[in-house]
């Protein structure tokens, strides 16, 4: 068996005999006869360095001068207190097997850089390079700390449909799945990709208590940003007998266990990705994770921006969906803090969200944070059946498209909330990465699918 090459990196150098397995990353010869080969099977940002000898190795002059950077090889040998600088320890060989070479002169991935555009065109090899090894562990932990955050709450996990004929967020901007028109159509109606699992998980929240969905979701907006994909993953907790300030509770919550669980368990991706793509992301983070979260409603952020006298680019008034330079502007030089803004033009919001008492406003909110914007964005629901039954109206939603949401008001209905969180967007923020693409392994929009 071998063992991953973190857990090696770990023990104290003891002589012993281990096994490794991984991929050349480089490899350097010496006159003396032996080699240095750097060694990395992805378990951890640094390389493993093994010692590579010509009197102890027979396939020395067969094989491991051959080897090049994508070679794939399996080591046996003793764990040393290395002799050099730059790392802890060494493996030396006593045996070495080739699994299979690498032609340098084919081999796209070699020692010069190479940027993030070039390897969105090969996704299927940009796992072997430091910058995409750090973002699959960094996505990995986050998502494992999702899990245990609402697990240690009680949420249950709820997995909600992909397919849907349901449109959550009535902007229609959905990938079709079938044509209803068509006389043998599979489902018998118009159904699309999920643009989430929000309604699904009303239901089960109303029944079993607060749950959380978190899986994929699908957007057929034809935009081409850096913040955006057609395909992207969201976390979705809905709690039943919750106002709008348990919702915002919650996402606090969360979020300051996130960024503290990166800073404590990623260290040195956390520092690959502070001294290569944002300078700063890590004192960000940690200081995040203490931080506290300011909260105005949308008018007195309106006020703010109006009085402001900043040349924005989108000029403000009440009404409007604040775009991402004032979000910014209200948290990195009005607050110099993350904001949560509440109570939002009812007209620029979704038709589930509760009507405040002022006639103008609804129950919702986004957390804002230095350097983005929005990152989280949910509401209390609308569980008054009346006041729901009129939202649909005003955008055009047919009741009987939408029975089982509106039987939930009609049997013990209860005040619940919930939120989203991008997760592809949480991944940009705690890496620093330009492009939303770099944060998937193999990203989709318009124009791509490889």
């Amino acid at each position: 068996m071998t063992t991953r090459i973190k857990h090696l990196l770990a023990i104290t150098p003891d002589g012993q005999t281990h096994t490794a397995a991984g991929w050349v990353r480089t490899r350097r010869d010496s006159k003396a006869g032996f080699s240095f080969i750097e060694l990395n099977d992805g378990s951890c940002f640094q390389n493993l360095q093994v010692i590579a000898a010509r009197e102890t190795l027979a396939n020395y002059e067969s094989e491991v001068l051959h080897l090049h950077p994508g070679a794939a090889v399996g080591v046996t040998g003793k764990l040393m207190p290395s002799q050099g600088g730059g790392q802890s320890c060494e493996l030396v060989a006593e045996s070495l097997v080739v699994y299979g070479l690498a032609d340098p002169m084919e081999y796209p991935l070699g020692k010069q850089r190479i940027t993030l555009e070039r390897l969105r065109e090969l996704p299927h090899l940009r796992g072997r390079t430091n910058t995409f090894g750090a973002v699959a562990r960094i996505r990995n932990l986050l998502a494992f700390q999702i899990h245990a955050f609402f697990q240690a709450r009680d949420f249950l996990h709820l997995h909600t449909p992909i397919i849907t004929a349901n449109d959550c967020e009535g902007a229609s901007a959905m990938f079709r799945v079938t044509d209803a028109n068509l006389k043998n159509d599979f489902f018998g109606r118009p159904t699309s990709l999920s643009v989430s699992g929000q309604l699904e998980g009303e239901a089960y929240a109303c029944g079993l208590g607060p749950i959380y969905t978190f899986g994929p979701t699908f957007r057929a907006e034809n935009s081409n940003t850096r913040r955006h994909l057609a395909e992207f993953w969201m976390v979705e907790p809905e709690m039943p007998f919750a106002t709008l300030d348990d919702d915002a509770t919650l996402a606090v919550d969360l979020l300051r266990h996130l960024f503290r669980a990166v800073c404590e368990n990623a260290k040195a991706d956390l520092a690959f990705f502070d001294e290569r793509f944002e300078r700063g992301i890590s004192s960000r983070l940690a200081t995040l994770a203490d931080a506290r979260f300011e909260r105005m409603t949308y008018t007195e952020a309106v006020r703010a921006l109006e009085d402001a006298k900043e040349p924005f680019e989108f000029p403000v008034h009440w009404g409007m969906d604040l775009q991402s330079e004032h979000e910014r502007w209200l948290t990195e030089k009005h607050c110099a803090a993350p904001v949560i803004v509440t109570d939002y033009p009812r007209e620029i919001k979704a038709f589930y969200m509760r009507r405040n008492g002022d006639g103008k406003t609804v129950a919702a909110m986004d957390v804002l944070v230095p350097g983005v914007g929005e990152i989280i964005g949910g509401s209390q629901r609308e569980e008054r059946l009346p006041e729901l039954l009129d939202a649909m109206a005003a955008h055009n939603l047919k009741p009987e498209d939408y029975t089982a949401y509106l039987d939930l008001r009609r049997f013990g209905s209860v005040p619940h909330a919930g939120f989203g969180l991008g997760f592809e967007r949480l991944i940009q923020f705690c890496t620093g990465l330009p492009n939303i693409r770099d944060t998937i392994p193999y990203p989709r929009a318009p124009g791509l699918c490889q």
